[in-house]
């Protein structure tokens, strides 16, 4: 006899529903903590016991709950955040389903207390009593979280160790006080406070606080940026290339103040560092997008945080072409400071002459004239050139690299600006060079073809087929030639003359596959620079090439004047500055 069709207990519901909310004793804490934030509180204070195995407590100031609302708090699909289709289109709030509360409290032991203003005093429910009680509490909302999963054992045992559940928690906590800095938050675990991150309303006082947070390091190595345009707006901060990571631990992405992680966002910044960043290195950043929310459905996922956005290509292309225009931009800048001397410039003529204007026209300089010799036993002496002082007036001529004094080992330029001292990796910053105007040049013109002598014919979906002949223009206009022969079959007759050598079906499959995934692909592109790069590399200067004052000089200047300079090709950096005052620190000078 089949089973009949019954409907299933409350408990039983919120427990099953607990299977996709509360994963953790760290959601929880997300949970909770996005409740407080809904309820406008500006402290936020977190507790835990046995990495929130045995107690959650999260007590904040906001503006509390009335005492018939405290029941209906722990009710299933029970909210005061949306009440129609209307409210669940634009949403603005951290909460939203109804489903958080009644969740943790199937599966621990609930204590809600909360004050509303205008209450002479606070009410109090549990769990297990449905009718609220009076109880001593300021305005705001205090609720604790005992014996986690006690009524669940199977699920109890895949808990971790006390030591990763807390590790799990704090960084949930970390990212909640990136994302809101106007919000004071403390973290305590068996009554040992972890951390203290104060409440910042201003610039200064939010990077100090984010300096707390992820290191000095990354706020000295990030580039502020706010832009907006199209009805979206992008800021926060992007740590330049070298500070780049193993992993994705430092990457924090917000939609309406929302972490959130997405495909879409992923693939704009991946597509951004492209040039910039070694092979299995991640970039680091902190940015907020903000759009309409009716722009982005954050109703995917129990855990919201998964997000779908109306428009994805716009999307996409306003983070690409921001993160992209920033890091191009990313050059040496002059620095005003009236306590710094100047120094005046070499001989003006020293920049006009024959080898100088050589290496600005073309590549020549590079090629040495004589075969290169090896490094002799000895290190060779270096010469330094020594520019002659001048008034203070001379510091406004003085470029970013300052002026090349001679050269080290024939692999670095040492220079002199008003700072202190610059040195140079002349092969790198030469590379970077030669590549972005290799890129300039292939831009200005459609990328020849190369036929290939045997056509290859690649059986393929019709899905497949019909997303070549929407992007066969693209292609053509990228050395690609693509044809359709069939319902499901296409034709390859010729590569971009500079991927000659590349697998063809495999490129086209590949390019294929991301077309159908993101509608869009680089991937052409990609490897096309991936032969420019190449060609930059090895047409570049070497190491031991003498290069005169002239020719270092005329190098600096290329250096200020290139997008992404910084770093050559393959992500490391090109120069470094050395201030007066690191030097002399080394030199214990004025001690």
């Amino acid at each position: 006899m089949p089973n009949r069709i019954h409907t299933l207990p409350s408990l039983l519901i919120n427990q099953i529903a607990a299977g996709e909310v509360v994963e953790r004793p760290a959601s929880v804490i997300k949970e909770l903590v996005e409740n407080s934030l809904d309820a406008h509180a500006d402290q936020i204070d977190v507790s835990v016991q046995q990495g929130g195995i045995k107690l959650i407590r999260v007590r904040d100031n906001g503006h509390g709950l009335y005492q018939h609302d405290l029941a209906l708090a722990l009710a299933r699909h029970a909210t005061s955040k949306v009440a129609s289709l209307e409210d669940l289109e634009q949403i603005s709030s951290m909460g939203f389903r109804g489903e958080a509360l009644p969740s943790i409290a199937a599966v621990s032991r609930l204590t809600l207390t909360s004050c509303e203003q205008d209450d002479d005093h606070a009410w109090q429910i549990t769990s297990d009593i449905s009718e609220p009680k009076p109880a001593a509490h300021p305005v705001g909302t205090t609720i604790e979280v005992r014996d986690l999963f006690y009524n669940i054992p199977a699920r109890r045992k895949f808990l971790k160790t006390e030591r990763t559940e807390f590790s799990h928690i704090e960084q949930m906590l970390r990212r909640f006080a990136v994302a809101r800095p106007e919000v004071g938050f403390t973290l305590q675990h068996n009554t040992r406070t972890v951390f203290n991150a104060d409440a910042a309303t201003d610039d200064p006082a939010r990077r100090r606080r984010l300096a707390a947070l992820l290191g000095e390091q990354f706020v000295a190595q990030s580039l502020p940026l706010d832009q907006t345009a199209a009805g979206l707006r992008l800021h926060g901060y992007l740590a330049r290339a070298t500070f780049s990571r193993s992993q994705t631990d430092m990457q924090y992405f917000f939609v309406n103040q929302r972490l959130v992680r997405d495909k879409v966002v992923s693939h704009a910044v991946r597509q951004a560092f492209q040039d910039v960043l070694y092979q299995g290195r991640h970039p680091a950043y902190v940015l907020f997008l903000t759009l309409n929310p009716t722009c982005v459905d954050v109703n995917v996922h129990p855990t919201k945080q998964e997000v779908r956005f109306r428009e994805g290509r716009l999307v996409h292309d306003f983070i690409f072409r921001t993160l992209h225009r920033v890091l191009a931009d990313e050059r040496p800048q002059p620095e005003s400071d009236a306590s710094i001397p100047a120094v005046a410039p070499p001989p003006t003529r020293q920049v006009n002459e024959p080898g100088a204007a050589a290496y600005q026209a073309t590549l020549d300089w590079q090629r040495p004239s004589t075969p290169t010799t090896a490094i002799p036993p000895d290190p060779p002496r270096v010469t330094p050139h020594i520019p002659t002082p001048e008034p203070a007036a001379a510091s406004a001529a003085i470029p970013p690299l300052g002026f090349a004094l001679a050269q080290l080992h024939g692999v670095y330029i040492l220079a002199q600006n008003a700072q202190g001292l610059i040195l140079v990796d002349m092969h790198a910053a030469h590379e970077r060079i030669t590549y972005e105007r290799l890129k300039q040049t292939q831009s200005t013109a459609d990328i020849p073809s190369q036929p290939l002598l045997v056509p290859v014919t690649v059986a393929v979906s019709t899905r497949e087929a019909d997303l070549a002949g929407q992007h066969q223009a693209t292609c053509h206009t990228l050395g690609l030639v693509v044809d359709q022969i069939g319902q499901q079959s296409l034709v390859i007759r010729a590569l971009p003359a500079l991927l000659g050598d590349a697998d063809a079906e495999k490129l086209l499959r590949d390019l294929l596959a991301d077309l159908n995934a993101q509608g869009r692909t680089d991937r052409l592109q990609t490897d096309i620079n991936q032969v420019l790069s190449t060609i930059a590399c090895h047409s570049s200067v070497r190491a031991n090439r003498q290069l005169t004052v002239a020719e270092m000089n005329a190098l600096l200047r290329d250096v200020e004047s290139t997008e992404r300079a910084g770093q050559c090709n393959h992500g490391r950096p090109t120069w470094t500055q050395v201030s007066m005052q690191a030097l002399d620190k080394l030199f214990l000078r004025g001690r």
